[in-house]
């Protein structure tokens, strides 16, 4: 009995139930059943206020909201429907308590000396952004860790080639994208020359990431190679709730004393051997020294949320930890970062806001997406009001049509208050990256859009006055001069575009 109502009060047999309504519906309209059509009417309206009243009380981002209101309100009950299906955060319970459980457990293997690190930094939003993501995040700050910068996927692939020859101990990578070419053969041919040497090897990728890349297979060919693989959300094929809570994050660490992360994908576009949009522009940066442990520890605790058998109440994520490091040398605080959608706390959100807010002189920021709430807007609006030079560059040749129409609608607001947009005219820019007044700095995984900024696991790693900050600096000059800024000509469209820019700006949050 207890299985029978746990069935009958699934998502899939509400979303079931809503759509033979409204069939009936439609179908009663059809034969002139106007007796009945009030009745259904009436239903359909009580179902609505309902679900209404569910979203306004739910604790997400009020644009997100209204998107959902004016849809369940436009279309009863096709709109109940898709918010049962698609809304929010739906994970199973079962693994949203794995996942709190394995991030609480982060802070064991975390070393405790921020405040020795922060003492010698006399910039208090330094300090404040730092003991921010420490506290939300259990990612502290390092002293002792140099950060190379990689302009382009393809800079970005030989140095990951080179560090994976060297691997000794263990090989972890985690990404969104898994696809079979160039760059997939380059570093699997490698992995299997690892394992036969037996170095663990471990990758994650996200199902619904690779779903147009990968077989269903591909996670047993793997580990019959010796390749231990694990698949964050295994895609349903019947209609799931669960399609909006993607790992996006990047990340690959080498024997704890190399890290990765930044934008790239593991698929040949992102080295631009294949050409699906232009150039493809993208970066990412390596890290050398204390800070990887923290890339090591998100790794980890994601493996680990992966398999329940493999859940342990104190994990020993310090033994995996280096004996020593190299002396570092570029200087500054580094201090990766991991986003988890399931604690209510929008933690890359957050870090990019502190960075605007901090900004004195300048922001510069790339993202192939811009899809951004009124806080964000007004954080960049205000910072331009104020005399900041604010300067965003999103691609020239758009992956997604609609999203770039969602994109363009934000066009007007920013650049009335002074924000600079530029458009990458080679091809598309899928880099995530913000510097600030030649002292702040993140590179990362997190897009300006509803998705990166609530719904999706991201990282990114955020630095104050380390030496690459001048790399990342200069790069952005060289995006500049290779990208066209949209003057006040560029926003004059039809009336038809901007009705239809309109009503996109108006549910873009459910992109």
């Amino acid at each position: 009995m207890k299985r029978l109502m746990k069935f009958l009060m699934s998502r899939v047999v509400i979303v079931g139930v809503l759509i033979l309504l409204q069939l009936l519906f439609v179908l009663l309209a059809v034969m002139r059943f106007s007796e009945y059509i009030g009745v259904f009417y009436g239903l359909f309206t009580l179902v609505d206020l309902a679900v209404v009243c569910k979203i306004i009380s739910t604790r997400e981002n009020p644009s997100y909201k209204t998107a959902w209101i004016i849809l369940v309100l436009s279309v009863p009950p096709f709109g109940v429907a898709m918010y049962f299906l698609f809304r929010g955060n739906q994970l199973s319970e079962k693994f949203k308590k794995i996942l709190a459980n394995i991030y609480s457990l982060m802070s064991f293997s975390s070393p405790d000396d921020s405040k020795t690190v922060l003492e010698a930094v006399d910039e208090p939003s330094a300090v404040r952004q730092a003991e921010y993501i420490a506290r939300a995040t259990n990612c502290p700050p390092y002293a002792d860790t140099d950060v190379y910068y990689y302009p382009t996927g393809e800079d970005f692939l030989a140095a990951l080639l080179c560090e994976l020859e060297k691997a000794e101990k263990y090989i972890f990578m985690e990404y969104f994208i898994i696809e079979k070419g160039e760059m997939w053969n380059s570093i699997h041919d490698i992995l299997m020359r690892k394992v036969s040497a037996g170095v663990d090897v471990r990758v994650v990728y996200d199902d619904l990431g690779c779903i147009n890349h990968l077989s269903s297979r591909f996670h047993k060919e793997l580990s019959a190679e010796g390749i231990k693989c694990r698949v964050f959300n295994r895609f349903i094929p019947i209609l799931s709730a669960r399609l909006n809570n993607r790992n996006h994050r990047k990340i690959c660490v080498i024997d704890g004393k190399v890290g990765f992360t930044g934008g790239v994908n593991i698929a040949d576009e992102y080295i631009n051997v294949k050409h699906l949009y232009g150039y493809w522009k993208d970066n990412a940066v390596k890290l050398c020294g204390k800070a990887v442990h923290s890339l090591t520890v998100m790794f980890l605790s994601m493996w680990d949320s992966l398999d329940v058998k493999d859940l342990k109440r104190d994990p020993d994520y310090n033994s995996y930890i280096p004996v020593a490091y190299e002396p570092a040398k570029g200087g500054g605080i580094v201090q990766p970062y991991t986003d988890n959608p399931l604690d209510d706390s929008p933690v890359g959100e957050t870090v990019y806001l502190n960075m605007i807010y901090s900004a004195k002189n300048y922001i510069y920021i790339t993202t192939p997406y811009l899809i951004i709430d009124y806080t964000m807007e007004r954080a960049l609006c205000s910072a331009a009001e104020s005399g900041i030079d604010v300067r965003i560059v999103v691609p020239g040749i758009p992956d997604k049509r609609i999203v770039n129409e969602a994109t363009k609608s934000n066009y007007h607001r920013l650049i009335a208050s002074g924000v600079r947009i530029y458009e990458y005219t080679p091809g598309f820019i899928h880099a995530k990256t913000f510097v600030a007044d030649g002292k702040f700095a993140v590179v990362g995984t997190v897009n300006l859009d509803f998705r990166s900024l609530y719904l999706h696991f991201e990282c990114g790693v955020w630095m104050y006055n380390a030496e690459v900050i001048k790399e990342i600096r200069a790069d952005f000059d060289k995006i500049f001069t290779d990208s066209t800024e949209v003057s006040e000509e560029m926003l004059k469209v039809g009336v038809v575009k901007r009705i239809f820019r309109s009503v996109i700006e108006l549910f873009s949050p459910l992109f």
